[in-house]
């Protein structure tokens, strides 16, 4: 099955503006910026024919082609990510099975966490999307805590039925575990890793729906999918002892920088 990965990636973030741009140390001591890490991510997984850095402004344009990336031109009224995705599929004439979104800002996403997702899709042919989760152990739990405690949208947990369909993603900790009962170990919280795998057709039913009150509230843009009635498979993965974060903040450099640090 022909894969493509699209990375989006636009400098006006409500939350972090020029966030792509931004550079983060190395564990060598350089710096590279976060668009640039989210490349070399999306470039390392295997079984994929192209990447493209799918962006609404020329600074990113200008930078990414610098360190040789493929890069598609969309408008800045896209409201989300997978929008942009669908517009640059579209409107590029691209070609491919299967569809990767990989988020520009989760440079931490291991190539298998992405392997894993094309594996699922290519074994189910019915499956419309698919989007990987992680079980949180207690320092990622404790990161969730911490961005709650301090009024921070950081990232975003998942819950899914028996089969792997997903029931419900939130910018809250789901399911809610009373204080003093958080396991040590094996706790049942689902860290939604920011990356979908779309058949075309999903990604253009996607692009013919209004947005819905859910993903409006919750500012995610994968519960358009739960709202219109087409499933979302939720594949486990395995961090395999490496650390999993997003930047979803500026408080966020320095914990990334930390993971890349000890690694």
């Amino acid at each position: 099955m022909k894969v493509i990965v699209l990375i989006p990636a636009r400098y006006a973030s409500t939350r972090f503006p020029g966030k792509p741009l931004i550079t983060l140390r190395q564990q060598d001591g350089s710096h590279k910026t976060l668009i640039h890490m989210s490349w070399d991510a999306a470039c390392a997984i295997r079984g994929v024919a192209d990447v493209y850095v799918v962006t609404d402004d020329d600074s990113i344009r200008d930078h990414a082609e610098g360190f040789g990336a493929q890069v598609i031109m969309t408008p800045p009224e896209c409201p989300n990510g997978t929008a942009r995705c669908a517009v640059a599929f579209v409107e590029a004439e691209l070609d491919a099975d299967i569809v990767i979104n990989f988020q520009g800002d989760a440079p931490l996403t291991p190539p298998w966490f992405v392997e894993d997702l094309i594996a699922a899709m290519s074994e189910n042919l019915e499956m419309p999307t698919a989007t990987p989760v992680l079980q949180c152990d207690a320092q990622t739990y404790e990161m969730f805590s911490e961005d709650r405690r301090n009024s921070r949208v950081g990232g975003t947990t998942a819950v899914f039925a028996n089969d792997g369909h997903a029931l419900y993603f939130s910018k809250e900790i789901i399911p809610y575990i009373a204080p003093g009962a958080v396991p040590e170990t094996d706790i049942p919280v689902y860290h939604h890793v920011g990356v979908y795998a779309y058949r075309p057709e999903a990604l253009r039913a996607y692009a013919t729906w209004p947005d819905t009150a859910l993903e409006n509230l919750e500012g995610l843009e994968q519960l358009r999918f739960l709202v219109n009635g087409m499933a979302m498979h939720c594949v486990q993965v395995d961090a395999k002892g490496y650390v999993f974060w997003e930047l979803n903040n500026p408080e966020d450099v320095a914990r990334i920088e930390k993971v890349l640090e000890d690694r």
